[in-house]
């Protein structure tokens, strides 16, 4: 790869980058394509070297934020299929992700954002939604994959909702009791 693409593909990363974490900041309607560009440090006119459209950008943008926990589990040297559930209850519903939705989950930040969307941005949640499901079911005790997968489905859809729920509170004690309890429900999938 040349100089020229190797600075191109850069580039790129670098916006896709920065709208992973403001859309999951602001939402998906939250940052126009003037903002980014000037966040990234480029012009408008840029943009269009990069993407086809706003919609591309968006749909790249859930993909880089759906493949994120992974990217970071990876340089922490953590491999997540040894994690137990009580570990990704940890991880998940904690403090942090509360508190920085730019770095967190999509599905935490952009449930209702997503579902209005069009059928890429959709699509690639789907995606996202059957490996979470996945990954906890095989974490998940139980007498068949079909006890597993409800139970996987309960506690991800308890997640996201629980951080999403702890979000809204104005109230400190209670956004903490909100983590504390789904954390703990989702810790014991697994017995």
């Amino acid at each position: 790869m040349g100089r020229s693409q190797l600075e191109k593909q850069k580039t790129h990363e670098k916006i896709v980058d920065i709208a992973s974490k403001r859309l999951r900041e602001e939402g998906l309607d939250g940052i126009g394509v003037a903002d980014l560009m000037k966040e990234a440090g480029l012009t408008v006119g840029g943009f269009y070297k990069h993407f086809a459209s706003r919609d591309d950008l968006v749909a790249e943008a859930i993909q880089s934020a759906f493949d994120s926990w992974g990217r970071k589990l990876e340089a922490e040297g953590v491999n997540p299929a040894e994690m137990t559930a009580a570990d990704v209850a940890d991880r998940y519903v904690s403090a942090y992700h509360r508190d920085n939705p730019g770095e967190g989950c999509p599905f935490a930040a952009l449930t209702s954002d997503i579902s209005r969307s069009g059928e890429t941005a959709r699509g690639i949640a789907t995606d996202g939604l059957r490996r979470n499901f996945a990954s906890l079911a095989s974490k998940a005790a139980g007498t068949d994959d079909s006890e597993r997968r409800r139970k996987a489905i309960m506690a991800f859809a308890m997640m996201a909702g629980g951080v999403g729920l702890a979000r809204i509170s104005s109230d400190e004690e209670l956004s903490a009791e909100i983590l504390a309890t789904v954390r703990d429900f989702v810790a014991d999938i697994d017995k």
